[in-house]
């Protein structure tokens, strides 16, 4: 039963990517559909150890969004009040406890911003790789912008918002970015998948960095200069930081993530991150 179920969705990612081809629009949604249903990019995600934070120091809330649904996050509160906003953006695993980790080093290190952890997936949580393709192949493009226009309404329009997200959360780092308006002041976006419209682009309101992997086979370095291409077309600043590692090399979740390369691409997102939310 379980192969059926796999092979009608490797036949509805065919039927997506050909749709793609003549639709005007291709959503981050449908591309990252299309990566899903791959075995090679499922391959490159090993299923991360248990793991429970210990002593969670912050709280799981919810909102409401404009489709008429919930959206839930995890919210680590500044010490003191903070007109700072830092979104963090889960890769295909979902909001597991790596994640929310992850947030709360971010909160710790940068000190008055109130974070917050966004489930893209309401609640579910892949704990293998068959879920997890299942998870990420299911996003709707429409759901997901529902649930970050949701939180932005949510903490408010005199906030300044800054976002970081890995793979799948890269992409909607960026996407989260272009829903922000001016209240965008900083994306950081590893390996996800870049925005194709130079037009989207050029509505952007604040610089990006990407952290990429150069053995990365799906988010390529062909993608990568075609990203600083449309960036510069759009008149837009990009900074790119290339590792010689392959894709997840520095997901939190990743059990042989590279450490080194992931503590220096975490140093120059949390120096980038600081510096344009002063």
């Amino acid at each position: 039963m379980k192969k059926i179920i796999f092979a009608l969705l490797l036949v509805n990612s065919a039927a997506i990517a050909q749709s793609q081809t003549t639709c005007c629009t291709v959503t981050v949604s449908s591309q990252n559909a299309i990566l899903a249903m791959n075995e090679k990019f499922a391959s490159k995600h090993d299923v991360p150890a248990p793991f429970k934070l210990a002593a969670p120091k912050g709280e799981n809330i919810s909102f409401t969004t404009k489709d008429g649904a919930n959206g839930l996050a995890y919210f680590i509160k500044s010490a003191k009040p903070s007109n700072k906003v830092l979104f963090v953006f889960h890769e295909w695993w979902g909001l597991n406890d790596y994640i929310k980790q992850e947030a709360e080093i971010f909160a710790a290190e940068m000190g008055d911003v109130d974070v917050y952890a966004i489930d893209l997936y309401d609640g579910q949580v892949a704990i293998d790789v068959p879920n997890a393709q299942k998870l990420m192949y299911g996003l709707k493009q429409e759901r997901a912008a529902a649930i970050v226009s949701g939180i932005i309404a949510n903490v408010g329009a005199d906030k300044s918002i800054a976002t970081v997200g890995w793979c799948m959360g890269g992409a909607w780092s960026l996407q989260s970015t272009l829903l922000e308006n001016k209240q965008a002041k900083a994306c950081v976006m590893y390996y996800g998948m870049p925005e194709k419209s130079v037009e989207r682009l050029k509505t952007l309101n604040c610089d990006v960095l990407g952290i990429f992997a150069k053995q990365d086979q799906f988010i390529n370095a062909e993608l990568v200069k075609t990203f600083e291409a449309n960036m510069k077309a759009a008149n837009k600043k990009l900074t790119v930081y290339n590792y010689e590692a392959d894709h997840a090399f520095a997901n939190p979740s990743n059990p042989k993530h590279n450490k080194e390369f992931a503590a220096d691409a975490h140093a120059k997102a949390l120096k980038f991150l600081i510096e344009k939310l002063k």
